[in-house]
């Protein structure tokens, strides 16, 4: 009787373990046909994206914008249509793994690579706004050394690189900040700087413009009381 007991819980666990892997079969079939779907369908995309910024000459614009140094330094080479077109890749894959992932019921799994997907736009609006940084750096750059050697004052090549790190450095801020990334800290540190100019140009002000000041304020004080 009792051989016959665990003869039965034996059998019914095979059982049900057998069906388990039968109904877990065609989700799993699924899934893998849904994931290779989506890495021909992302293959093929980021292969016409990459050809189409190619064919508008993506690379020539951002070079002309002075982009190809800064990535020659670090030993990299300026392809904008290779990323746009990575980028379109990897999107399309890890979407189309997220649908594998819903197919099988994975949820944690599937957290993650929703998480994933969202951060992507932070990523690109990071990029852009790096971009922008460097560009508008090297435009500030340009019109603080032509107008420093207009007024022939010294040390203008000076000026002009410190108001190009300046814009950079403002600008690796806010897509540090975009990419949330030690947000608190950035804050406070943008704070405390400007607080520091506002000190700095108070004291500088005070102390050695008060004779100045004084003589404004006495012709203000003279004009208010001829009215």
């Amino acid at each position: 009787m009792l051989v016959q007991t665990w003869t039965d819980v034996i059998v019914n666990s095979l059982q049900g373990l057998w069906l388990g892997v039968v109904m877990f079969l065609p989700n799993l079939v699924g899934a893998i046909i849904v994931f290779i779907i989506g890495l021909v369908v992302a293959a093929g995309l980021s292969a016409l994206v990459e050809r189409i910024f190619d064919a508008i000459r993506l690379d020539s614009f951002l070079s002309k914008l002075g982009l190809g140094p800064y990535f020659e330094r670090a030993g990299l080479r300026l392809r904008g249509a290779r990323f746009l077109g990575q980028l379109v890749n990897w999107f399309l894959i890890i979407a189309f793994l997220l649908a594998a992932s819903d197919i099988l019921r994975l949820a944690a799994l599937s957290g993650f690579l929703r998480e994933v997907l969202f951060y992507i736009p932070n990523i690109v609006v990071a990029v852009l706004i790096m971009l922008a940084a460097v560009v508008l750096g090297n435009v500030t750059k340009r019109v603080v050394v032509a107008s420093v050697l207009s007024a022939r004052l010294h040390a203008a090549h000076f000026l002009g690189t410190l108001s190009w790190w300046a814009v950079v450095v403002f600008g690796l801020l806010a897509a540090l900040v975009q990419l949330n990334i030690a947000t608190a800290i950035i804050q406070s540190l943008i704070t405390g700087f400007i607080a520091m100019l506002a000190l700095a140009g108070g004291l500088a002000f005070g102390l050695g413009g008060k004779e100045y000041a004084a003589h404004l304020l006495e012709k203000l004080r003279e004009n208010t009381e001829r009215r």
